[in-house]
């Protein structure tokens, strides 16, 4: 005897529900086994975080970062990887570069699928040869302490364990599995910038391992560093006796610094100040030279393109005649622009995050300044995330830096199911 259609409809309704939960439920079993492997790499992370720790790498001490590079390259290798460390010779000279800069560690994983993806960090530290003492690996609690630890040698780990966490579950869908470790971030990678924006530009996305924040966080955007020199060149001659003789080359360098202070514009995220500032030797002399810096801060790439252009225009406008301004202006790092791509791939690592019952916030606004990811996204075609490490404190502090284990796992899950989930054209890139 046929159903009456009332109850045909609800069986029907019935099946397609539980086909539908069969449906989602069948990945359910990867899933699963990602996050089985990422609990089976936690003390591995502890391992490595230990022995990169164990090498003092301060950004001008080149030795020490060619020490760890050797270390880094041959986990790398380890894994299967093709790797090379890469010396700094294509270096941007910033006021501040130190004449020889520590190198790169590149490391390439050939895989069966097309999709590029990026993954970089640095292996160098703020931090002077001899502190190491004070601040060795340990574990207290849930937080694992050490020398840069939080900047960015876990960020270093955490690219070792999700390729090796891949390689455990015989995950080779990607196409290329690019690694960059620089050994100069924390001077404004003047020797490894131009080959981040290089390989940056190729890729289908990039992750970059800064740290992921106390709260735990996915971050788009950052702002960006520059920095103005301004020299004015005047003339001497006694104070006292001659004044009229001399060119004051510091009555036009305060005339400079009051009207170039109009060019920033906080409400724009544009930021101009003017931090240190020198002229004169003596009590009696009219100054023949003044100098003074400045810090910029600015949210877009152009902002800072249309800077440099109006303090050349600027200093035109002069208070002496006679006296000589002379303007330099150094991008040190430029700003990482949140994108709809970076928005849309965010999003989907909440998702993941969300899997695991825990939350993540997407930062996408600037707030603070500096990262490697900015460079790889100058000419990025796909997009770019910074802060895929884990969640820790205290970076450039002298006896505070430190991670917290119970985020090893989950944040080397996000990072695994990201790139599977790139690589097989689950998650949104546009």
């Amino acid at each position: 005897m046929p159903l009456p259609f009332s109850r045909l409809h609800v069986l029907r309704t019935c099946i397609a529900i539980a086909f539908l939960g069969g449906a989602q439920a069948a990945p359910a079993a990867p899933v699963a086994a990602v996050h089985e492997a990422a609990q089976a790499q936690r003390q591995g992370m502890l391992d490595t975080m230990r022995d990169l720790v164990g090498i003092e790498s301060g950004s001008k001490d080149v030795d020490g970062v060619e020490r760890i590079a050797e270390l880094i390259r041959d986990r790398f290798k380890a894994l299967g990887g093709t790797v090379e460390i890469i010396p700094a010779t294509d270096v941007f000279r910033l006021d501040d570069t130190p004449e020889k800069v520590g190198p790169m560690v590149h490391a390439e994983f050939k895989g069966a699928g097309d999709k590029k993806i990026m993954l970089i960090a640095h292996m160098d530290t703020v931090y002077r040869n001899g502190m190491l003492k004070d601040q060795p690996f340990r574990i207290d609690g849930d937080r694992a302490y050490g020398l840069g630890i939080a900047d960015d040698k876990h960020g270093v780990a955490m690219i070792l364990h999700t390729i090796a966490l891949l390689q455990k579950l015989g995950f080779k869908d990607y196409g290329t599995l690019t690694v960059l470790i620089n050994g100069d971030e924390e001077i404004s990678s003047p020797g490894a910038r131009s080959t981040i924006t290089r390989l940056g530009s190729d890729q289908d996305a990039v992750f970059s391992f800064e740290g992921g924040g106390a709260e735990a966080r996915l971050t788009l955007a950052t702002s960006g560093i520059g920095a103005a020199y301004l020299t004015v060149q005047g003339k001497t001659s006694h104070a006292g006796a001659r004044p009229e003789g001399g060119v004051n080359a510091l009555y036009e360098l305060a005339h400079q610094l009051l009207q170039l202070d109009k060019l920033s514009k906080p409400e724009a995220g544009l930021k101009l100040n003017w931090t240190v500032a020198q002229a004169g030797t003596n009590r009696n002399v009219i100054p023949g030279l003044a100098t003074a810096q400045a810090d910029a801060r600015a949210l877009r790439v152009s902002d800072f393109d249309a800077l440099s252009r109006s303090l050349e225009e600027g200093i035109r406008n002069k208070l002496l005649p006679e006296s000589k301004v002379s303007m330099k202006f150094e991008v040190r790092r430029p700003p990482l622009e949140a994108t709809t791509a970076s928005r849309a791939l965010a999003q989907h690592g909440v998702q993941i995050y969300q899997e695991l019952d825990l939350p993540l916030k997407v930062v996408d606004r600037a707030s603070g300044g500096g990262t490697d990811a900015a460079f790889a996204a100058l000419k990025a075609r796909g997009p770019v995330i910074e802060g895929m490490g884990l969640s820790g404190f205290g970076a450039h502090s002298n006896d505070a830096e430190y991670v917290r284990i119970d985020s090893i796992v989950p944040r080397l899950y996000l990072a695994a199911r990201m790139i599977m989930d790139v690589s097989q054209g689950k998650a949104p890139m546009k």
